[in-house]
């Protein structure tokens, strides 16, 4: 037997070994951001509905009075059985003001965050590892292609480690 056909199978089985070993990373790594999306999509939802039915109510709370004038002020204050005029005035100006600020809130939140774009980068980033992990199963990459991939993919979503971080 040839030790060049030893030193090749060896060096087959090497790379082979290292593909699995990057496989399990791939796939490690695909659930993290399945995870982090898992999280995130839901919150981006949650906090984008309430911004826009917080300056909707903001809006029809400074609205009302200007189209109601003085009947809905005399209508409110007897349905709430308020003494004086001014208090439906203020109550409206009030419950405005929360609905504006708990608008504003959720609309920075979601900016500085940059949730948006998170959401789509790790998504982007998901689809190329599961992209790379089946070329791996079918042997089509060499591992120094496979390599270069995984670290451009994971490159993109720095940010997931940070998330999943313990918070102190």
């Amino acid at each position: 037997m040839d030790t060049t056909d030893v030193d090749e199978a060896g060096g087959r089985n090497e790379e082979s070994a290292h593909k699995s070993q990057l496989a399990q990373r791939v796939r490690a790594r695909r659930v993290e951001i399945d995870a982090f999306l898992d999280r995130a999509r839901p919150r981006n939802s949650r906090l984008a509905v309430t911004s826009v039915v917080s300056s909707a109510l903001a809006a029809v709370l400074t609205g009302a009075p200007a189209v109601g004038g003085d009947e809905l002020a005399g209508a409110a204050q007897k349905m709430l059985g308020l003494g004086q005029e001014s208090a439906i005035w203020r109550t409206l100006c009030l419950l405005a003001l929360a609905a504006s600020v708990i608008a504003g809130v959720c609309t920075n939140l979601t900016r500085s965050q940059n949730t948006a774009a998170r959401i789509g980068i790790a998504e982007t980033a998901n689809a190329e590892l599961d992209n790379l992990e089946t070329q791996l199963e079918l042997g089509q990459l060499r591992l120094d292609a496979a390599l270069k991939l995984y670290q451009q993919s994971t490159a993109k979503v720095t940010f997931i480690d940070e998330d999943l971080a313990p918070r102190r």
